[in-house]
């Protein structure tokens, strides 16, 4: 993928501040306010947990990730080249920045990749879905896939909608607060763009659905973005 493209149309979204690489600026810590109300998404997702969801575990990523790289020395970098590559940090830290950099890049560009139901698209249109039925036999089969791959990631982790170095879809899984651009810690062959992630970490849906992933994941699917994806796979595309 071409990275700056991908990091020019994430931009225009409410996370910009974050994605566009910064040459000469330090990082920007301050925290992007949600793009819809934290209602906006029932009842498939609930206010509750979306205000804690954003309102705290988001937040300590973000005070967590500002520490590490204090202690780090770090004060000028881009947040997705900075854990899509993360041999500049040093050893003492760079867990830290994995995990606490990895949930601040993860979370902002998931609250875009929601949007109330019936406020665009209510599924992949145009390229986008004619590529995911090309890839992966029709859209129902692609959420089946892309649905065991959230609910079968043991623990805490995301599963993932990429755009391959060639050019292809592939769904992917990870653990934690890892994602497909983490050259060196994610498997070669699930390297990609994301266009689309879900989190399944519990926080982000026990307080609704208990115990039910599977439950979360179907709901999950009314609130899905799917002009914001169209745009990125389009990008990705180039």
């Amino acid at each position: 993928m071409n990275r700056r493209a991908f990091l020019t149309t994430t931009a225009s979204t409410a996370a910009a501040s974050l994605l566009v690489p910064a040459t000469s600026r330090a990082l920007d810590l301050t925290q992007a306010a949600l793009p819809y109300a934290p209602e906006a998404l029932e009842p498939h997702i609930d206010a509750v947990t979306m205000g804690i969801h954003h309102g705290k575990h988001h937040a300590a990523y973000i005070k967590n990730l500002g520490d590490a790289l204090k202690a780090a020395s770090i004060t000028q970098t881009d947040a997705v080249a900075l854990v899509s590559d993360l041999s500049a940090v040093p050893e003492a830290q760079r867990l830290l920045v994995r995990n606490n950099g990895g949930g601040h890049v993860n979370h902002s560009w998931f609250w875009n990749w929601m949007a109330p139901a019936g406020s665009g698209p209510k599924g992949p249109e145009g390229k986008l879905g004619e590529a995911i039925q090309s890839t992966f036999g029709s859209i129902d089969d692609f959420k089946k896939v892309f649905g065991e791959a959230g609910a079968k990631r043991f623990g805490s982790g995301w599963a993932w909608l990429i755009v391959t170095k060639d050019g292809k879809l592939k769904v992917t899984s990870t653990p934690n607060q890892d994602n497909p651009l983490m050259k060196g810690i994610v498997e070669e062959e699930n390297l990609g763009t994301p266009i689309l992630g879900l989190d399944v970490w519990e926080h982000a849906y026990y307080l609704k659905y208990q115990n039910k992933r599977p439950d979360y994941i179907a709901a999950w699917w009314n609130v899905v973005n799917w002009k914001q994806v169209a745009d990125l796979h389009q990008a990705a595309a180039k």
